[in-house]
This record gives structure tokens, sequence and C-alpha cells, in this order.
């Protein structure tokens, strides 16, 4: 008798403990991550071994950037569900934000994904990828080639009030929240979760007024010529609908789609290291009579 009530306890308490996983879920998805961990910490207390607890703890932490947590978290439930690829990416996204290339690659291993290299950071080609900055804010997305499975290099230059420059290294998410099309095929945007090595350039915005489009493409093309990064945010930006953004692209009227009429007054980004080197590019380009620059995003110096 004895033996059975201390079944009847224990099979009591793990279906206590999945009641309280169940009500963190619920917290989570309202916002409130205090409440969630306080009843996963719960769940836990009663069923240790809950491999879905501990991926759900791991999952607030990384959303946190509370790495080491994330980390332990997600450690703990691929020991106890060694198959789980999602705690598993987790897994390599919290090492990798915290440097344990160790861990991160034997993580990418054990999912399938092959890397160059046997140790120290990982430094491939992945190819082009949208990335989403300050997904929680305005959702700037920019494009970016990735370099792991989980970092990115910007290859965009972001409006400054991002807080990202051109060259930026960042941490993003593992799974996609929509897509964007790049000659001709489709890229999963993925959320950028922190920023994980600074550039070594600076945001400068230039804004030129009463220019011609003549001018502004012989603009770009000096410095193209000159190998500095330039982008005109007037006439390559577009503002999506958050429905757009975290999905597919789509129209939203007549105008879509038709050619945008000529807008003198033109603002771009340039990602440079000083005022002297831009006004050396500015000046082989006669005729453009009024044009301010000013420093948006200055690189810091180091510690």
């Amino acid at each position: 008798m004895k033996l059975a009530a201390k079944w009847l306890g224990r099979m009591n308490g793990f279906r206590r403990a999945e009641k309280l996983n169940e009500q963190g879920n619920a917290h989570s998805d309202a916002g409130d991550d205090d409440l969630a961990l306080q009843a996963y910490e719960e769940a836990l207390r009663l069923n240790p071994n809950a491999a879905n607890t501990l991926y759900n703890m791991g999952l607030v932490y990384k959303y946190r950037n509370d790495w080491a947590k994330s980390f332990d978290c997600n450690q703990r439930a691929c020991s106890l569900r060694p198959d789980d690829e999602a705690s598993r990416w987790n897994l390599a996204i919290a090492a990798t934000a915290l440097r344990d290339w160790a861990t991160a690659r034997k993580a990418w291993a054990d999912i399938g994904i092959r890397l160059d290299g046997t140790d120290g950071p990982i430094e491939g080609d992945f190819g082009p990828t949208p990335l989403r900055l300050n997904p929680a804010g305005n959702g700037e997305v920019v494009w970016g080639i990735r370099i792991d499975p989980v970092r990115a290099v910007l290859r965009n230059i972001p409006y400054p009030e991002s807080g990202f420059r051109f060259g930026d290294i960042v941490l993003h998410d593992g799974a996609g929240v929509g897509t964007r099309i790049l000659r001709g095929r489709e890229y999963m945007v993925f959320n950028v979760l922190e920023l994980f090595e600074a550039s070594r350039l600076s945001t400068f915005c230039l804004e030129v007024k009463e220019a011609t489009e003549q001018q502004v493409a012989a603009l770009k093309a000096a410095f193209d010529a000159a190998n500095m990064p330039f982008e005109d945010w007037t006439a390559t930006v577009r503002t999506l609908c958050k429905e757009c953004s975290e999905g597919v692209p789509h129209e939203h009227g007549e105008d879509d789609g038709k050619e945008p009429k000529w807008n003198p007054t033109h603002r771009a980004g340039i990602a440079a290291t000083s005022y002297e080197e831009i006004e050396a590019i500015l000046d082989r380009v006669p005729g453009i009579e009024q044009m301010e620059i000013e420093i948006s995003l200055e690189l810091e110096a180091p510690a």
C-alpha cells in the first residue's frame, strides 16, 4: 500500500507539473515572463526531468539574452531528450553567444550541419540572409551574409536609429519570421538577438537637395568606385506593414508596383571612418550645391 501511495503521489506531482508548464506557456504568451519563470520553476521542482519545461525556460532566457541560464536549461533538455532539434538549436545559440565554440560545434554537428574546421570560431559562408533589427521595436530589415548558422555580417547600412552599423556581426535567432526575395529566390527573415561584434565603421548621413537623378547616380558611382559603402535610403528603403514584414510582402493599393516619382531630396547612409575620406569623394561629384553631412552613429573608441 505504501508503494502504491508513493507511486500515486508521484504521478499526481507529474500531472501538476504539466499544468504548471501550461500555465507558464500562457504567461509567456501574454508577455509576463516573470510569472512564466515562476510557473516553470515550480514545475521543475515537481518534475526535474521535464525536458519540455526546461526547453520553455531556456526560450525565455534566450529572449532575455541571459545566455548562461539559457545554455544550462537547453543543455539539460538535450540530455533528457537527445533527438529534440529545437533544444539543440537553442543550445547552439547560447553556446555561440558565450563563445563556447566546442559546444556550439558539437550541437551543429548533432543536428547535421557540416562546418569547416574542427575548433574555434566558425567562419563559413552560409549565404545571404535578411535580418530584422530590433524585432520588438520598428523591426527594420536589412541584408547580411551568414558566417555560421546564427551569426551574420550586416551588408546594408541600417538607419542610425537602429543602433546597428554596416559590418556589425550580429547573433540571430534560428526560426525565420517572414520572407524576402533576392534575385528571384526567397529567403527567411531572421530576428536579431544581439550585437555580437561591432563594426569598425561609423554611420554618416548625407542629405542632398535639388539634385537630379543623374547627379545622385554619379554620387553613388563615386562611392562605389572608392569601395566605400553607400546606401541611398530614399531610393531603396521600403516601409512595410507588420503583416508584410513578418509574412510575405503583398500589394496594398493602386500605386504598388509603379515607378515612384523622382524626389530631388535624397537621404543616404555612408559607412566610413572619417569625414575626410568622405569629403575627398564628394569633391569628385560636381554640380550638387545643397548638401549636408553629419555623423549619426559613431565608432566607439576602444576601452
